[in-house]
C-alpha cells in the first residue's frame, strides 16, 4: 500500500486560513469519503468553515483550482478520482489533470493539497477513499499537505 512511509506531524494550526475545496463529482461513494476526511482534517487545524466547490470531473480541477487560487484563497485543495479503463483516456486525464495541478501552485503561489487518486481499480479508489473499512484518507493528507505548506510559506 503506498502509504508505508507516510509523514505524521503535519498537522498545523490554520485559524483564519481561507481554504477552497475542488472536489470531483464523479465516483461519488469515494468522493464523499475523500471530502469528508478533507472536511474533518480541517475542522481539526481550525478551520471549519471551507468552501467546496463540485467540479464537472477531474479533468475540470485545475482550472477550478487557479480560480480558487486567484480568488484569494490560502490553500486550495483538490480532490478526485480517476479509474483505468479500456482506453488511453485514463492517461490523458489524469496526465493533464495532475500536471495542470502543480501549474496552479507553481504559477499561484498557492498550495494545492493533491487528492487526486489514479488507480486501477475501484477497490484501490475505495481503499484510499478514507471509508471506514478503507486503508487510507487522502483526503485528509491532502488538507494535511496543503496547511503543512502553507505554514512553511507564511514564514518566508
Amino acid at each position: 500500500m503506498s502509504g508505508a512511509g507516510a509523514p505524521r506531524g503535519l498537522q498545523v494550526d490554520a485559524s483564519g486560513a481561507k481554504v477552497v475545496i475542488v472536489a470531483s463529482s464523479w465516483h461519488t461513494e469515494v468522493m464523499d469519503g475523500l471530502l469528508a476526511g478533507a472536511q474533518a482534517a480541517l475542522a481539526d487545524s481550525g478551520i471549519t468553515d471551507a468552501e467546496v466547490v463540485r467540479a464537472p470531473g477531474s479533468f475540470e480541477l485545475p482550472i477550478l483550482c487557479q480560480a480558487a487560487a486567484r480568488g484569494g484563497a490560502d490553500a486550495v485543495i483538490a480532490l478526485g478520482v480517476i479509474i483505468r479503463g479500456g482506453t488511453p483516456h485514463f492517461e490523458y486525464v489524469s496526465a493533464a489533470a495532475t500536471d495542470g495541478l502543480a501549474r496552479v501552485a507553481l504559477d499561484t503561489g498557492v498550495p494545492v493539497g493533491f487528492g487526486l487518486l489514479t488507480c486501477d481499480t475501484d477497490e484501490q479508489a475505495l481503499d484510499r477513499a478514507g471509508l471506514p473499512d478503507s486503508c487510507e484518507d487522502k483526503g485528509r493528507e491532502a488538507v494535511e499537505a496543503a496547511l503543512a505548506t502553507w505554514a512553511l510559506l507564511a514564514r518566508r
